[in-house]
């Protein structure tokens, strides 16, 4: 059964034909990118990847949202979109459709990844387990947080928001990386420091502690910086960060009784090598007196090309079993 796979975020939605049977993904097409910025609906945006497909559009509907789902409408935090779930018949067409959150979808995707589109980080390089509970953590604008759950009968996803644990200082460093964030924000979460933009902080702080004076930056330059080592500071951020970024995920994967954790987003795949060669590991496992078992776990980063869009493919390829 083919299907219209949607993978809606601020700036881009990107569509592609997908085909699903039996529960499963069976392939996923070239996806269209479109900017939300140029289609003043998402009815619009539909119709123009009809135009662009050149084929009548398949009757049913997968969607990946950058936003809470489940309501009677859907709105985004960067796109001025709305979605109502109730009209998707009328407006679009579509006989049928899911619609999940688009970290939600990620973890559909870690469910359904091929060993070639996992990648080992730490831990013991050994396959994802068949049964139990497998952590998915995706640091980008924000830090998303997810899990799925393995058994015999199959698997389901639970979405969370993990990423607003408080954030846990281990070492001096990091009591001034927080103390410069509680500055600002009363509570600070565990995202305030390992999603992209905390590589600001993370850098200004460092170079207070070096007292050396420096321009403002933004988060995407300092990336840039960082993983080019043009700027040793830059670069100390980005060490800093990977650091952090291990102690979070272990967190919460010891939290969520994980036997294996996902790493997932774009940003995972630009900074791979830096978390290898970081402390990452080391910090993922530093965990008292279940240092061992944390030792014991998988860590994986997904690379698959189009994540979101397959996770809401297969979403529905759950949600829709009989589908042929």
């Amino acid at each position: 059964m083919k299907i219209v796979t949607v993978d809606i975020g601020g700036t881009h939605a990107r569509f592609a034909i997908a085909e699903v049977s039996g529960g499963r993904v069976v392939s996923l097409g070239e996806p269209i990118t479109l900017k939300t910025a140029e289609h003043g609906s998402f009815q619009l945006a539909w119709e123009e990847f009809g135009r662009q497909l050149g084929d009548p559009l398949p009757k049913a509907l997968a969607m990946a949202v950058a936003g809470p789902v489940g309501g009677e409408i859907i709105k985004f935090t960067n796109n001025p979109w709305i979605i109502r779930p109730a009209l998707i018949h009328e407006k679009l067409g579509a006989e049928t459709h899911t619609i999940v959150n688009d970290f939600e979808a990620v973890a559909h995707a870690v469910a359904h990844a091929d060993a070639e589109h996992l990648v080992h980080l730490a831990g013991p390089d050994t396959a994802l387990p068949e049964e139990g509970t497998i952590s998915v953590v995706g640091p980008g604008t924000g830090l998303g947080v997810a899990y799925l759950w393995r058994g015999k009968g199959g698997y389901r996803v639970q979405p969370t928001e993990g990423g607003h644990i408080d954030y846990a200082p281990l070492d001096g460093i990091e009591d001034a990386i927080l103390a410069r964030l509680r500055k600002r924000h009363r509570r600070v979460s565990a995202e305030r420091v390992v999603a992209g933009p905390g590589i600001v902080d993370i850098y200004e702080t460092l170079a207070a502690i070096q007292h050396v004076a420096v321009e403002s930056r933004e988060d995407k330059e300092l990336w840039q910086l960082g993983a080019s080592g043009d700027d040793s500071l830059a670069a100390a951020a980005l060490d800093r960060f990977c650091l952090s970024l291990g102690s979070v995920a272990g967190d919460i994967a010891l939290a969520q009784g994980a036997k294996a954790l996902v790493m997932a987003g774009g940003l995972g795949l630009r900074i791979k090598d830096t978390l290898v060669a970081s402390g990452f590991a080391d910090r993922f496992k530093a965990k008292g007196r279940f240092e061992g078992m944390m030792a014991a776990m998988p860590v994986k980063l997904i690379t698959h090309p189009q994540p979101g869009l397959y996770g809401a493919a297969a979403a529905y390829a759950q949600a829709h079993p009989d589908a042929r």
